[in-house]
């Protein structure tokens, strides 16, 4: 497993290997002793799996306040998406700050997103799925919202996206408060 970091401390990108024939590939994407052998150490209790069928959907941005907070280890099971994660943890030295990154069924990256930070993603492909593992279950009291359009993302948009009305909705970064505080590097 290759692990990189990214600009946003504990934002990492994961990089299985993949060994593959004539019939394909075989990746482990989550090896627990592994990842804990390179100081990852987090328990999985959720699996989810979505399937956007039109290309410019937008997911996001979410996030899953505490008591309920989630890191969520992302990957593109098929077609291709535009990953996102925005730090809103409080006294952070890049709070507000993005980062994204392509995942695509064919480049087999994965991005492992802590607690504290926003979500989203575009699809760039029709029928694009996303698998993410998370930490803890899913809390509709502790669920929430920014507006995509309002932390200065470039989607590399070329029209405008399909959305849920509850992204759609969204608060707007700027009249949004965190619940996370920073607590130094992950």
């Amino acid at each position: 497993m290759q692990i990189d970091t990214t600009p946003l401390p504990g934002l990492l990108i994961l990089t299985p290997r993949r060994f593959g024939d004539a019939r394909g590939f075989f990746s482990e994407s989550w090896n627990r002793k592994t990842l804990e052998g390179q100081g990852i150490a987090l328990d999985f209790v959720q699996d989810n799996h979505s399937l956007s069928g039109q290309l410019g959907t937008i997911r996001g941005l979410h996030y899953q306040a505490p008591p309920h907070a989630q890191d969520k280890l992302v990957r593109c099971g098929r077609g291709a998406l535009f990953d996102v994660a925005v730090d809103i943890r409080r006294g952070s030295p890049t709070y507000g700050q993005w980062f994204g990154l392509e995942l695509s069924a064919q480049n087999g990256k994965q991005l492992l997103v802590p607690k504290g930070f926003l979500h989203g993603f575009v699809t760039r492909q029709p029928d694009t799925e996303i698998c993410y593992k998370c930490t803890d279950y899913y809390a509709p009291d502790c669920d929430g919202a920014v507006r995509w359009d309002s932390c200065g993302i470039d989607w590399g948009l070329s029209a405008d996206p399909v959305l849920s009305d509850k992204d759609a909705a969204a608060l707007p970064f700027a009249e949004f408060e965190s619940p996370f505080t920073w607590e130094g590097a992950a």
